[in-house]
């Protein structure tokens, strides 16, 4: 009996490998196990090698295993790239039809099973991953009929023939590897509570909070990881009277969000690293005329086009300091799928607040990610719109212009919309007055600058971090941000069994950095671990900026494109004691 399940299939791009994993990851999911899903793939439309590896539990799961208990492949380049992840109790589950051939230096199993001979036989040999389901189903001792929902709800628009035809080939499957399966070779998974949870990527978590927190307009360029942002959307804002464009580049993507915004819809504009490269002149247009905009950017591996598919976490400092100039801004990053939910819900609130952009920062592995999800809590959501002026405005004396800017004492000036009778103003780019009108006096440039910074200066975050903390004086403190947090957590519990005293941070407030519940942390820690998925480790020289201690810190940094596994923290802590 086994808690736990690492679970991966292989092949060439186009091969069916993404539909694989989601059958087997729905079912699962829906008899009550808690899963957490990665995807490794090419950034190409067909070829190139793609694996989605899957990690079922009884208990939550927030990352990628360190090895691996079943690999299903379809080629021999599966096999060859993923085998040393297998341990000795392993499972190579592999297509006949490529004679597939084990590895040397391994003492998993290999069993050669026809997928694409059975699945010719029962009509098309496109129906192989549902053979290899079917394999996998007697590994486990599973009912194969825990498929057959997920199979009619992909299937049942093909018609009814094309369900069972299906089922048929999951049947098969499992019928010849039981025929091959030695007892001793069969995994029983530990019972699930039968709960009923979400599954689903932070992508999709991130448009569901866009729409809960009141978003009506979206506008963007199709770029991946961020484009199941924009599809999400695309499919549910007509329903709430919403509309999505999807615009000619990035730079009108930003702008018509801005527009947006001035008319008094909240809207939203979302890409990765080089679109967000593009976008940084408007995001200077929203900080000066203090239009509220909420940016996503799913990071990615760059610089330039780098690797489009890749996990990275290296605009970080491109995110706080990006465009040119000064001007406010806040930058969240949420470390599950639910704050990526609730986060994205508030920036829309924080926007408005303090008129001015609020981006959310993602990175490939939370957005792409697909994982079990607790149901979320809509009664949490609520909207603030700040200081826009609602009802009618008293008359201005002299008929003079509404002071859109007003240098007021919290920084934060009254706002209205387009057409409220005495809210007429200037709208510009370059400095300008409280009326909006341009100005290049020092004494104005002084006080707007001023006015503008002080809107940030206390900014009202739920958790800027979150922090286990259970340790007063700590031998060690563990920081990160966005999806290192589960292979974070799962290293603590390991150095902790080692019988050292660890702490963990998680910033989720980038900017303003919230350096007063860092401080302590810091200070009371005798080494400080930064994990970050970038070369240069930006996190930490911005912690160093802000909280200083710099001795203590010591840099974990991986940018070779794949996200962090639990043991590589494991033994980077390990070794410094």
């Amino acid at each position: 009996m086994i808690n736990q399940l690492s679970w991966k299939v292989g092949g060439q791009q186009g091969e069916g490998i993404e539909s694989t994993g989601e059958i087997f990851s729905i079912a699962l999911n829906r008899m009550g196990y808690y899963l957490y899903g990665y995807r490794h793939f090419s950034s190409r439309i067909k070829g190139g090698h793609t694996n989605n590896k899957i990690r079922v539990s009884t208990t939550q799961v927030r990352s990628i295993s360190d090895d691996l208990d079943i690999l299903v492949a379809f080629d021999q380049e599966t096999v060859d790239l993923n085998y040393k992840e297998l341990h000795d109790k392993g499972i190579i589950i592999a297509d006949a039809k490529f004679s597939p051939k084990q590895p040397e230096d391994t003492n998993a199993r290999l069993y050669a099973v026809p997928f694409t001979d059975i699945a010719t036989e029962l009509g098309t040999s496109l129906m192989k991953n549902m053979v290899a389901v079917g394999a996998t189903c007697a590994v486990l001792d599973l009912d194969i009929n825990v498929f057959r929902e997920v199979v009619q709800e992909i299937f049942g628009k093909k018609g009814q023939q094309v369900v069972d035809k299906n089922m048929e080939a999951v049947k098969a499957g499992y019928d010849h590897m039981k025929g091959e399966l030695s007892e001793d070779a069969v995994m029983h998974l530990g019972k699930a509570d039968g709960k009923k949870r979400l599954f689903m990527i932070g992508n999709d978590a991130i448009a569901l909070g866009a729409l809960a927190g009141g978003c009506r307009f979206m506008a963007a360029y199709p770029i991946t990881p961020a484009s199941e942002i924009m599809e999400y959307l695309i499919k549910h804002l007509p329903a709430l009277g919403g509309t999505v464009i999807q615009t000619e580049d990035e730079i009108a993507a930003a702008t018509m969000a801005i527009g947006a915004n001035y008319a008094g819809v909240r809207a939203l504009t979302a890409s990765a690293g080089p679109g967000l490269s593009l976008k940084m002149e408007a995001i200077g247009l929203s900080g000066i005329t203090e239009q509220p905009l909420v940016i996503v950017d799913t990071q990615r591996g760059g610089p330039s086009t780098g690797l489009p598919t890749k996990q990275e976490q290296s605009d970080l400092m491109a995110m706080i300091y990006g465009t040119h100039g000064e001007i406010p801004k806040i930058v969240m990053a949420p470390s599950t799928v639910e704050e990526a939910f609730y986060d994205t819900a508030e920036a829309f609130n924080l926007a408005e607040e303090y008129q001015c952009p609020v981006i959310v920062l993602s990175d490939l592995q939370l957005s792409l990610g697909k994982q079990t999800v607790e149901p979320l809590d809509y009664n949490k959501v609520e909207i603030r719109r700040g200081k826009l002026q609602q009802g009618e405005l008293p008359e201005i004396e002299n008929k003079g212009y509404f002071k859109r800017y007003e240098v007021t004492e919290d920084g934060v000036s009254p706002r209205v919309i387009p057409g409220m009778k005495h809210g007429i103003h200037h709208v510009t780019g370059v400095e300008h007055d409280e009326t909006g009108k341009p100005s290049e006096s020092a004494a104005n440039r002084n006080a707007q600058m001023d006015k503008r910074f002080r809107k940030i200066e206390n900014v009202q975050f739920k958790t800027p971090v979150y922090t286990n903390a259970p340790h007063e004086e700590a031998d060690l403190l563990i920081v990160g941000f966005n999806s290192t947090r589960g292979a974070i957590e799962e290293a603590i519990t390991r150095l902790e069994k080692d019988g050292l005293k660890v702490n963990h941070a998680h910033v989720r407030l980038i900017h303003p950095f919230p350096s007063q519940e860092m401080l302590p942390l810091v200070k009371s820690a005798k080494k400080v671990v930064v994990v970050e998925n970038n070369a240069t480790g930006q996190l930490a020289n911005i912690l160093k900026m802000n909280v200083g201690h710099a001795e203590k810190v010591v840099n974990h940094l991986k940018y070779d494109g794949n996200p962090f596994l639990p043991h590589e923290i494991h033994t980077k802590c390990k070794e410094l004691f």
